[in-house]
């Protein structure tokens, strides 16, 4: 399956990042990690630091699927608001989900930080806006629920927004403790960690099969086999990879840009990472070197568009975007993308054990917050493998019965 279409800005930042031997001949291991995206990379390094013995397999090269396309924006506000999803889940839960969110961003950093490369990891203030005058109400009983279990959220009107801003909006949620990165650099670097640090490593390696031989998993791979006790099937948006009846999702299309460097960004202020309450959204950020990353557009349809003049159009439409919020400014064209994402009928991640196959764990991030469902997911894997509790656990575990709510816009593109 095609998972984007276009010129992709990430790898470009690293064109030498480091490559694996595919597997031949047979292996073993404990726990076989089966993808090599966000949630493989992380999973991996999250195993390997716990002193589990594992492995991980990627189809084609790592960080080459859905990580390539990822805008790096990393925020604990979700595709489905805080009180949209306490009606759907209640209150309690809707808030555990939330402050696991927002410690994930925390971990994340922590993560970074302990990368033997610079991943482009920065702390930013999100910037959530009003798209239409009468969203303010909504955006009132978010900001509300926000304040009262303590987020940190902020209220600005449009006249301390106007005061910032070369725009004005009628109303926005400011909400501290996100970030951004290069998810590409910060995906490769997770994986070179952890292949130090015990994690065995194939590319060019595809899971063609899994069958049950002497109670153990026997992972067929065109040239290699490869047995493990326990697999954790971190596919992505690749639905039909993870074999389970219990995914129930849609796969859409989105696009993003990436501009040439501007000299001066001034007018944005604190390069706070914008998006608003439209849905579809349109999303914006700046990266370090001063270029504009934009997405939005989204579309029900389950292939990226395979021509340059249709991603063109898309691409000249975002870019008219940016100019609406900053006129003063001249982006030009760098890269454009146009990317599949994966949505949950219920905006929450599948993460944890396949009721119906023992031994077969699930980590798929689905959703804008496809990094830090990840980064979740991860821990939670981690937690089960060794037979911890984690509150989570039950919130987001493939048993869950989904209530087939509408789906809406991305920033994991």
């Amino acid at each position: 399956m095609t998972l984007h279409y276009g010129s992709l800005y990430w790898p470009s930042t690293w064109p030498d990042s480091p490559r694996y031997p595919h597997l031949t001949g047979t292996a073993s291991c404990d726990v076989l990690i089966v993808g090599g995206g966000m949630s493989g990379a992380v999973c991996g390094l999250t195993l390997a630091r716990s002193g589990l013995d594992a492995a991980l397999i990627e189809q084609g090269e790592i960080a080459s699927g859905s990580s390539s396309s990822n805008t790096g924006l990393i925020q604990y506000s979700n595709d489905i608001t805080l009180s949209d999803l306490a009606r759907q889940i209640g209150e309690k839960d809707a808030v555990c989900f939330y402050r696991a969110c927002k410690n994930a961003v925390e971990h994340m950093g922590v993560v970074a930080g302990s990368l033997p490369r610079d991943v482009e990891f920065n702390r930013r203030s999100s910037f959530y806006f009003a798209s239409a005058p009468e969203d303010a109400k909504q955006l009132r009983e978010e900001y509300e629920l926000l304040d009262r279990h303590n987020f940190g959220a902020e209220w600005w009107d449009e006249d301390q927004i106007a005061a910032r801003f070369p725009f004005r909006k009628e109303a926005a949620i400011v909400t501290h403790g996100d970030a951004e990165l290069n998810p590409y650099r910060f995906v490769c670097t997770m994986v070179e960690a952890a292949a130090k640090e015990g994690l065995a490593v194939y590319e060019h390696t595809p899971m063609l099969s899994i069958e049950r031989e002497d109670g153990r998993f026997a992972v067929r791979t065109g040239e290699g086999l490869i047995r493990a006790n326990r697999i954790v099937l971190a596919v992505g948006y690749t639905p039909e990879s993870a074999g389970s009846k219990r995914v129930l999702s849609k796969l859409n299309r989105s696009y993003a840009i990436a501009t040439k460097p501007l000299p001066d960004l001034s007018g944005w202020h604190e390069r706070f990472m914008l998006w608003e309450t439209a849905r579809p959204y349109l999303y914006l950020r700046a990266t370090p070197d001063g270029r504009i990353v934009a997405g939005g557009l989204d579309e029900p349809q389950r292939q990226p568009v395979l021509t340059a003049a249709d991603l063109r159009q898309r691409s000249q439409r975002l870019l008219a975007e940016i100019v609406k919020l900053f006129p003063d400014l001249r982006p030009e064209l760098a890269f454009e993308w146009c990317a599949t994402f994966g949505e949950s009928a219920d905006n929450l991640p599948w993460i944890g054990e396949d009721p119906d196959r023992p031994g077969i764990y699930l980590l798929l991030g689905y959703g804008g917050n496809g990094s830090v469902y990840s980064t979740i997911g991860a821990q939670l894997i981690r937690d089960l493998l060794i037979g911890e509790e984690n509150p989570l656990a039950r919130i987001v575990s493939p048993r869950r019965t989904c209530g087939g709510r509408g789906l809406s816009g991305s920033r994991g593109v």
